[in-house]
C-alpha cells in the first residue's frame, strides 16, 4: 500500500482521472472534487488520515450531513463521488480495502419533469414575432430543442458541420463530448433553412463563431442562459402558466415519442442517457396518461360519473 503523504497531489491524480478516465466536464469534476474535500476537512478535524478511515467514519459524515439539513438528492451526490474516490485509491494502491463498498445513499422518490402538451408547443411557436430576425432564429431553436430532445448545452454548441440536412440528421455531442447521431424532422430542418438563409448568412460571426449554427445579432453564440429566458418569455406570451425551462422540450420530446408508440431503447439513443433507467422515468408519464384515460373512457366509469 503506498503512503499518502500530499493528499493535495491526490486529489490532483483524482481530477485527471475523472478528466481522462471518465470523460467527465469541468463543472462535474468541481463538483467531485468539492464534495470529497467536504469529507477530508470532516476526517481532519477527528484526527483521521485518509488511509485510517472505515465505514463506521463514513456512516458518521453522513449523519452529518443529515443533521445540518443537506437535501437527499445533494447527499447522494456527495456519497457517489466519495464512493468514485476510494475507488480511484484502490485502483491506485493507495488503500487495502474500500470502506465505501456497504455505504448507502439515501433512497429518493422520483420527481416526474413538467411536459408541455403539443397544443402549447404551437402556442409557444404562434406567439414568435417572425417578422423580426430573432424571431426567426427562435424558431429554430425551438424546433431543433423539441424536434431532437436536445440538452441545451447541445444547442447553443451545435455546428453548421454538425447538420447533415440532405441525410436528415444531425450530429449532436453531448456529455463527456459523447457524440450520437439524431434524426431530424422535415420541420425542424426548414425552419434552420430560412434562418440560416434569411438571418444568419446576414450576421458576421465573431472570431471562433464561423461554424457555430445559432448566433446572436453582433455574431457570438447564444448562452444556456440566454435560451432560458427566450423560452420563458414565450411561455409568458402564450399563456403557459407551467415552470418551463429549455430542459422542458427534451422532457416533452422523450415523452411524446414514448405516447406515440416510439421504443423505450430508441428514445435512449437519441436523448444520449447511458442508463436505461434514466429513460425509464419516461414510462411512468406514459402510465399516468393511460390511467387518465382509461378514467375518462372506459364504460365502467362513464357510467359511474352518470
Amino acid at each position: 500500500m503506498a503512503r499518502i503523504a500530499d493528499i493535495e497531489r491526490v486529489m490532483e491524480q483524482y481530477v485527471a482521472y475523472l478528466e481522462v478516465q471518465k470523460g467527465l466536464l469541468p463543472n462535474t469534476l468541481r463538483c467531485y472534487s468539492d464534495d470529497v474535500k467536504k469529507l477530508l476537512d470532516y476526517t481532519s478535524a477527528a484526527g483521521l488520515t485518509v488511509e485510517s478511515i472505515e465505514e463506521a467514519d463514513l456512516h458518521n459524515f453522513v449523519c452529518t450531513l443529515q443533521d445540518v439539513g443537506i437535501h437527499p438528492r445533494s447527499q447522494a451526490r456527495i456519497i457517489s463521488g466519495i464512493k468514485s474516490f476510494f475507488r480511484f485509491l484502490k485502483i491506485e494502491g493507495y488503500i487495502d480495502h474500500n470502506p465505501t463498498r456497504l455505504l448507502e445513499s439515501p433512497r429518493l422518490g422520483r420527481h416526474l419533469p413538467t411536459v408541455l402538451t403539443v397544443e402549447e408547443i404551437d402556442r409557444m411557436e404562434s406567439a414568435i414575432d417572425l417578422s423580426k430576425p430573432e424571431g426567426v432564429r427562435n424558431r429554430a431553436i425551438i424546433e431543433m430543442t423539441y424536434g431532437c430532445g436536445l440538452r441545451v448545452s447541445e444547442v447553443v454548441s451545435l455546428r453548421l458541420s454538425q447538420l447533415y440536412a440532405d441525410e436528415g440528421y444531425i450530429l449532436v455531442v453531448g456529455k463527456g463530448d459523447k457524440q450520437r447521431v439524431v434524426p431530424v424532422s422535415e420541420v425542424a430542418l426548414d425552419c434552420v433553412a430560412e434562418y440560416c438563409s434569411e438571418v444568419r448568412n446576414a450576421i458576421a460571426p465573431k472570431a471562433g463563431c464561423d461554424d457555430i449554427l445559432f448566433l446572436n445579432r453582433r455574431g457570438g453564440g447564444l448562452s444556456r442562459v440566454m435560451v432560458f429566458y427566450i423560452i420563458k418569455d414565450l411561455c409568458r406570451l402564450a399563456g403557459i402558466k407551467k415552470n418551463v425551462s429549455p430542459h422542458t422540450l427534451r422532457h416533452s420530446f422523450a415523452t411524446h415519442l414514448l405516447e406515440g408508440g416510439a421504443n423505450l431503447r430508441a428514445i435512449q439513443q437519441m436523448l444520449g442517457h447511458e442508463d436505461i433507467s434514466t429513460t425509464e422515468i419516461y414510462l411512468h408519464i406514459d402510465r399516468s396518461l393511460l390511467r387518465r384515460e382509461i378514467l375518462e373512457h372506459h364504460p365502467r366509469n362513464i357510467r359511474h360519473r352518470q
